[in-house]
Parts: structure tokens; sequence; C-alpha cells
């Protein structure tokens, strides 16, 4: 009976393995599909019924008004300066302790890796006021200050190298490099971060993902709109009595076509770190 249902490779596990993946990226397709669409089209045909799902001919009109409501190109060069200076800042400070805790002993190891870990365990937004107060002692409201350094070596990070590094870079290696002379820092350059690379490309993306993003602190900290990053300028695009639809789709799509071409970029080496963090023993 299965050499009738097996043909040349053919099985009907496999037809319906391969049916689910189809059935999961069409929906995981056709919200970006939706937002090219709803960019192509005015509110009045995005609301309308039954759905428009083709596209539309108001793409260039939408953009022009986008370009005319708000200083978009400078508030995406915000997000780039602030999300570029923060992936940096995250990978060098996260690599830096992650490296440690997973190769070096040290007084209180133990307890400050399980207090980092526990801050895991807050809300963000539990922390957003005693954040702002910190920043205003500093004298960073309402400087790019403010969205870099608070981040800069975050727990997740620390913990995600760490993971990698505890099995990825061999005892025999660091012993090796001491041997020739090398500190604590020259391991760390030359010796760990060649071998960190596949896990600081995951980590990057997931930072300037994350950084790009960010919509609730920057709204929070930023009160000047020549500062403004580009998902808090997007925001003012909602109007009291009308909102554009269309050109909010328009500026978001455009939002997002940097993180499609960062994740193309670096797909491999996120698919590589995060295949050595699941079969870690």
């Amino acid at each position: 009976m299965s050499q009738g249902i097996d043909v040349k490779g053919f099985s009907v596990g496999k037809a319906l393995l391969y049916l689910c993946l189809v059935i999961w990226l069409v929906f995981s397709i056709f919200p970006f599909y939706w937002l090219v669409v709803m960019s192509t089209r005015d509110t009045t045909s995005i609301f309308s019924y039954p759905p428009k799902v083709t596209f539309g001919n108001q793409f260039l009109v939408n953009t022009r008004h986008l370009l005319a409501a708000i200083p978009f190109f400078h508030s995406m060069w915000n997000s780039l300066y602030v999300s570029v200076i923060s992936t940096a800042a995250v990978l060098f400070f996260c690599s830096l302790a992650g490296f440690a805790f997973a190769k070096f002993e040290f007084p209180g190891k133990k307890p400050l890796f399980l207090i980092m870990l526990a801050t895991m365990m807050v809300p963000g937004q539990l922390g957003m006021v005693p954040s702002f107060v910190i920043m205003k002692t500093l004298h960073w409201v309402n400087t790019f200050w403010a969205l870099i350094v608070p981040g800069a070596a975050n727990a997740f990070g620390i913990f995600w190298i760490r993971q990698y590094a505890e099995t990825a870079i061999p005892d025999d290696l660091l012993h090796a490099g001491r041997i020739d002379g090398c500190g604590n820092f020259r391991l760390y350059a030359h010796v760990a971060l060649p071998i960190l690379r596949p896990t600081l490309a995951a980590l990057g993306i997931f930072t300037f993902m994350g950084s790009w993003n960010d919509f609730m602190w920057p709204l929070v900290i930023l009160n000047d709109p020549k500062k403004y990053t580009l998902q808090v300028m997007l925001n003012s695009l909602n109007g009291i009595y009308f909102k554009d639809y269309g050109m909010v789709m328009a500026g978001t799509l455009f939002a997002t076509i940097p993180l499609l071409i960062l994740f193309f970029i670096f797909s491999r080496k996120l698919m590589g770190a995060v295949t050595v963090g699941a079969i870690k023993s």
C-alpha cells in the first residue's frame, strides 16, 4: 500500500506539509501585499465594499501628498542615524559582556547574570517613567542620546551572545591565544569576534528593526519636530477630522523597504545563528 502512495519521492505526508507551508506563506505575505495595494489607492477606495484587492493608480499622488505634508526624508535620516548608532553600540557592548559571561570567571558572575535575566521579565512600560526622569537629570531629553544609550547593553543581547559563545568558542582556542601573549581584549577582538559573526548579524538585525520601528519612547523623549524619527513623524499625519489613509500607507511602505533590504542581505547569517542556537546542547 505504501508503494502505491509513495511515487518517486512523492507522498501524502509531503503533500500536506507543502500545502501547510503554502497556506502559511500566503497568510504571511498578504499583509505586505495589502499594504502595497492601499498605498496605491485613495481613502474612499480603501474603505469601499467589497474591498479592492488590485492595485490602483494613486501611488504617485499619495507620494506627493506625503512629501508635501512632512519632511519625510529628514525623519528617515533621523531614524537611520539612531538605528545604525544603536545597533553598533549594542553589538559592541553586548558582545563584550556576553563573551565575558561565557568564557571568564569572576566574583559574582552567576548572581549578576541572574539579575540581568530577571530584568527581561519586567515590562518595558514600567521603566518608562524612571527612564524619563534619568534622561531629564542627564539633560538628554529631546536628544538622540536618550534613544541610543539606554539600550546599548541590554539583557537580551548579552544573553543571546553568551548562549552562542559558550559552545561556539572552544576553551582550547582561548588558551592558545593566551600562550601567544593575547590579553583579554585581544582575545575578544581577534578570537571571539570572528567566531561570533553569525550571531552578531542576527542580533544586529533584531536591534536595527527594534530601533527603526520604535515609536513610544521617541514619542515620549522627543519634542522637536526636526528630531522626530520616521515612526513619530508618520504619526503626525493623523488628522483630527480626516486621515488620508492612502498617504499614510505610502509612508508606511517606504518605511518598510529598508527593513526588507536588511533582512534579505543578512538572512543567511540570521538563519545560521538561529539554527546554532536551536541545536545547542
